[in-house]
């Protein structure tokens, strides 16, 4: 058992204590902003399918009402969630799954039938709008903080017409009320099992020197973090947004945000497990829940580089993780100008520096050299460095693999074995007892470095008009607008480089040594545990992206029960790229090792790619019948597009038809929504294995999926039992490629497309067929808070895209609890996956389109085990 798993089931009582402060016991939730012109700020009801939602939306409309799939989430559904990371929050809206195993940072989520494994279709908006038009994953820009009061999630339907890229869905982050009639603020103090320490803050008063009209609100946070798993480094991190608002009479109001953030984050790769009949299991030396590969030794590695790129060498530090800093200007205009007219405008500038430290266990075809130490250090074709070629360009050895190098270059060579690079030892290859009980599996691994550098400015706008007209028993609402984006981005990932290390928590890298018939060193195959330089080709490109948009959506209601609306958005996207050309270069003399030679050097040129226009149009309708204040359904159909940049092929469609019934009566509130999406044209680039060969190709294929959201909620009605509350959502879809080709892809270009009748049919990759979570809770007497427990289903999924390796269904159990010790001070406590369950959201996507158990082991990446949250909450 390891340390950490026994400290959580042996020592409940030490979980660490968080406090969180919350204004006035009656603050305001919620800034009223949308997606397109901000509407009313929601209205706290009894009933909350009568809660009007911003979200999707240019019109006050409701969940009943709504002809759109619109979740919502609650200032208390968040505290409840107690989210470890910003895309937890996904988690609580039906239809997407969250793959949130890489951290705080850098996650993955899909929606709706679309394989996992990125961010495709689905787009995080702070008060309507996204931090950046691409390049990035969102959560490694905005970050879910103390501002934020509440989120609605928008699947499909009008989505793709009010925000670029997002036709899967906008999650909608939206920021609480300033404070314009006295002071208020929340603090926010938080700390877990696994060590995160994290202060919040958020605080709002009027400026009445100002005036009675003017407002600021400041929050931000402070985070030392070394992550879920094992960690021998911590990162820490501060946010800070500060904003200043003036409102109007006539509902009107201009807001100026700044944000700034500096940010250090953990990053999970994949990890070898086991997998015997069917069975996944930890690795022994490595635990799947708690485990985590990176130890002292990749604190900071220096790396030959190109001398082209500016420096020579580059540095690779896991002590820094995924560094981001970063500054957001931005302003919110709304102006009622009579008439039923309001314009609105929202622009904002953001820059940022992404710094990524990634190790990457396994990033190559088959398993990347997983085998057995004893395999490693026999100089024949059952070692992985047998197949090691130094580059014909390199001097003297060139064209010989590893072992034949060694033999010119250490006369006098017996045998080989392995160097701790952290204490020196030497471990010879004829003792093979000593290799075998290596970390208690006697495995060693290659283990890729990646450091790549994004420099980001993006400029962003959203503006338009909106009428609003009614006459005898209708009422009309049409909205105009533009949007304007435009990015250049810089990126430096040259120098990538592969070591040799074991299968360890906190692993240890090596130095593969030449040895006398003495057992003394003569000599040193590789550089410091070294096995290659730019094995990811130059990594050095730019490129500039412009968007131009304009967009209308109407939204008309007959006498209360009919509401028909449409939208469209036309869209000129074009990107000009310029990629790094390489050529073979000599690395700096004196470098230890027989490779001297980076084979993918940055030669200080570049490949010019001046790119397609896209020019999408985006289109929806819907329509939703109220029969009553109890009951309504609806139907919708959606178009829309993600632009790819340069793709002679143009962007990447999704065709939504929806239909849903809402109900909410008798403390029962729920919506029923089922749905059929097609995705066109989905390319993914890898190996292909087909009876026993691989071959390298760019797989394309379309995917239909029929499926059914469903969200539900009941509180009974009856006094005795109103302590009693019961949530479910569930997805049930089931997703197959069709028309698939296998084709190759070059500048975007794709050409020879064969037929690929194998694939369809299949279910497309990290896609569950099932997932629900259900939560049960109790309220406590005499207002004292509530308890609550959650489960979690996800099925069956493949970590590939060609139906190759199935990783199993798993469940997670969570529960908590919320106690107001006064009307001021609150304490909330919750833990994650109570029975240690071991779930798994990928294997290895850098294997390629097909994954094979190899020696029955493989990588994959999986859920972290129990752990544990406490909060203390005092409002001032």
């Amino acid at each position: 058992m390891s340390s950490k798993k026994a400290f959580l089931v042996g020592a409940a009582s030490t979980l660490a204590v968080s406090i969180a402060v919350i204004s006035q016991p009656a603050f305001a939730q919620g800034t009223a902003a949308a997606t397109t012109a901000p509407a009313e700020a929601p209205t706290t009801v009894a009933d909350p399918a009568n809660e009007i939602v911003v979200t999707g939306s240019t019109s006050k409309r409701t969940l009943l009402n709504a002809s759109v799939a619109i979740t919502q989430i609650s200032n208390a559904d968040l505290a409840q969630k107690a989210p470890r990371n910003t895309v937890d929050i996904l988690e609580t809206i039906p239809g997407i799954f969250v793959e949130g195993t890489a951290g705080p940072v850098s996650n993955n989520y899909s929606v709706r039938g679309l394989p996992g494994g990125g961010q495709q279709f689905v787009r995080l908006l702070e008060d309507g709008m996204p931090s950046i038009y691409g390049g990035l994953n969102d959560d490694e820009v905005f970050q879910y903080d103390a501002s934020i009061d509440h989120v609605e999630g928008l699947q499909g339907g009008t989505s793709g017409i009010l925000a670029p890229n997002a036709a899967g869905a906008s999650i909608n982050f939206i920021s609480r009320k300033m404070n314009y009639d006295h002071g208020g603020g929340l603090f926010k103090i938080t700390g877990t099992t696994y060590g995160e320490a994290r202060t919040d803050f958020w605080y709002s008063a009027p400026l009445k020197f100002l005036g009675d009209d003017v407002a600021f609100a400041v929050s931000g946070y402070l985070d030392s973090n070394p992550g879920q798993r094992d960690s021998q480094f911590r990162y820490d991190t501060y946010h800070v947004k500060a904003q200043l608002e003036k409102r109007f009479d006539d509902g009107g109001y201009i807001r100026a945000t700044y944000k700034r953030w500096n940010e250090h984050d953990p990053y999970y790769a994949d990890q070898p497990y086991s997998y015997v009949d069917g069975k996944i299991a930890s690795v022994p030396g490595l635990s799947g829940q708690y485990g985590n590969i990176i130890g002292n030794g990749f604190g900071t590695i220096t790396m030959p580089n190109s001398c082209a790129v500016g420096q020579c060498t580059r540095t690779f530090s896991a002590k820094e993780g995924i560094h981001a800093q970063g500054n957001l200007f931005r302003i919110d205009v709304n102006k009622p100008v009579g008439h039923g007219i309001t314009l609105f405008a929202k622009a904002r500038y953001t820059q940022t520096n992404w710094d990524f430290n990634g190790v990457f266990a396994g990033s190559g075809s088959g398993n990347a050299g997983l085998e057995t130490a004893v395999n490693y250090l026999t100089p024949s074709s059952v070692s992985p460095l047998w197949g090691s070629t130094l580059p014909s360009s390199n001097p003297m050895y060139g064209g010989l693999n590893l072992f034949q190098a060694a033999a010119l270059a250490f006369p006098g060579t017996a045998q080989y074995g392995i160097r701790n690079l952290t204490t020196g030892q030497v471990i010879a290859g004829n003792n093979t007892a000593a290799l075998n009980a290596l970390n208690g599996n006697g495995l060693l691994q290659q283990t890729w470095l990646n450091r790549q550098t994004i420099n980001i400015h993006d400029v962003g706008s959203d503006f338009g008009a909106k009428w609003d007209a009614s006459g005898s028993g209708w009422k009309n609402s049409l909205t105009v607008g533009g949007m304007i984006y435009h990015q250049r981005q810089d990126n430096d990932q040259s120098a990538v480089s592969n070591l040799l290390n074991d299968v360890s928590n906190n692993s240890n890298i090596y130095d593969v040594v030449a040895l006398n018939s003495a057992g003394g060193v003569i000599g040193t195959l590789t550089n410091n545990g070294l096995l290659g330089y730019g094995d990811w080709g130059a990594g050095v490109s730019y490129f500039d992206q412009s968007s131009q948009s304009v967009y209308a959506n109407d939204e008309f209601t007959w006498h209360e029960k009919f509401h028909f609306d449409v939208g469209l958005r036309y869209e000129h996207e074009k990107q000009t790229s310029y990629s790094g050309n390489s050529s073979p270069s000599l690395i700096a003399p004196g470098t230890t090792g027989l490779l001297q030679v980076n084979p993918n050097a940055f030669n200080g040129t570049y490949s010019v790619n001046s790119g397609y226009a896209e020019n999408p149009l985006n289109w929806t309708a819907g329509i939703n019948y109220t029969h009553n204040s109890h009951l309504s359904v609806y139907g919708r159909y959606a178009h829309s597009y993600q632009t790819n940049g340069n793709n002679s092929n143009g962007a990447t469609a999704i065709t939504l038809w929806e239909a849903g019934i809402t109900y909410a009566g008798h403390g029962f509130v729920g919506s029923v929504r089922p749905f059929r999406t097609i995705f066109k044209n989905q390319s993914f680039n890898g190996l292909i294995l087909d009876a026993g060969t691989s071959t390298s190709e760019s797989f394309v294929a379309n995917i239909t999926t029929n499926g059914v959201d469903l969200d539900l909620s009941y509180r009974p009605t009856y006094e005795p039992l109103r302590a009693f509350s019961i949530r479910g959502q569930a997805t049930f879809q089931d997703p197959k490629y069709a028309g698939a080709c296998l084709g190759s892809i070059s500048n975007g270009i794709l050409s020879n497309c064969a037929p690929y009748p194998q694939a369809d049919g299949l279910t497309p990759g990290r896609t569950p067929k099932v997932m629900y979570t259900i939560t049960p809770a109790v309220d406590l007497p005499h207002h004292l808070g509530s308890i609550y427990l959650r489960y979690k289903y996800i099925g069956k999924i493949f970590a590939d895209q060609t139906g190759t390796l199935p990783l199993p269904s798993y469940g997670v159990l969570s529960l908590g609890a919320e106690l107001n010790v006064t009307d001021r001070i609150t304490v909330n406590a919750s833990v994650d996956n109570v029975t240690n369950t071991q779930g798994l959201t990928e294997g290895n996507p850098r294997q390629g389109l097909s994954e094979q158990v190899v020696n029955g082991y493989f990588y994959g990446r999986g859920i972290v085990g129990t752990n544990g949250m406490v909060s203390l909450q005092y409002k001032f």
